[in-house]
């Protein structure tokens, strides 16, 4: 369960996205279901009320231009560490690379708020996956496919560190290596927005 949203396109001055629908279950959702709303969530397009967390999607756009989509997930194991109160530190190479670092962890804030969005896209920051504390996890991309892939990744990795913890220990990988693949991460970053 959760929510997925894309940008669109501007209508003059006018920023819109298509976000899944409220209480609607994914199995029969249509494409006549996702709502278009504008960045003050008047409806533009669709039947359907928006979901409830669009402020977060809406507050992810404003914040950087970089993202085309946010996904936002209740996935078992990254539910898990929200609630345990757990960051999730850079375990695998892949995760520095495609999140930019640790997923970090939002303060708490009661769901659909403007209090949510804040703390979750502040724990979010310049990277593409954060855990939203007692509730679930957010991934970004510049696409559906990459905010997708992000998600799977959070999963996974919350997942490694869970079983790792529960074996008694938890390897990361050296500073250094962390740090370098970090850079990596922004200088990969800067050239897309070049581009």
């Amino acid at each position: 369960s959760g929510n997925v949203s894309v940008r669109l396109p501007a209508d003059g001055d006018r920023e819109m996205l298509a976000v899944t629908p409220f209480g609607k279950p994914y199995d029969t959702l249509r494409d006549e279901d996702i709502v278009v709303v504008d960045h003050d969530i008047e409806p533009v397009e669709g039947e359907l009320a928006p979901s409830s967390e669009t402020l977060l999607h809406v507050n992810a756009y404003k914040m950087r231009s970089d993202i085309g989509s946010v996904v936002h997930t209740h996935s078992l194991y990254a539910s898990v560490a929200a609630v345990a109160g757990l960051e999730i530190p850079p375990l695998i190479d892949e995760m520095v690379m495609a999140i930019g670092g640790p997923i970090r962890l939002s303060r708490y804030a009661f769901p659909g708020t403007q209090d949510l969005a804040d703390n979750v896209l502040e724990a979010l920051g310049d990277r593409n996956a954060a855990l939203i504390r007692n509730h679930g996890a957010i991934g970004v991309g510049r696409d559906l496919r990459e905010a997708l892939d992000v998600c799977s990744l959070i999963e996974r990795a919350a997942q490694i560190y869970v079983q790792a913890s529960l074996l008694g220990k938890v390897n990361v990988p050296p500073i250094e290596v962390i740090e370098t693949q970090m850079e990596l991460f922004r200088m990969q970053r800067k050239a897309e927005d070049t581009s």
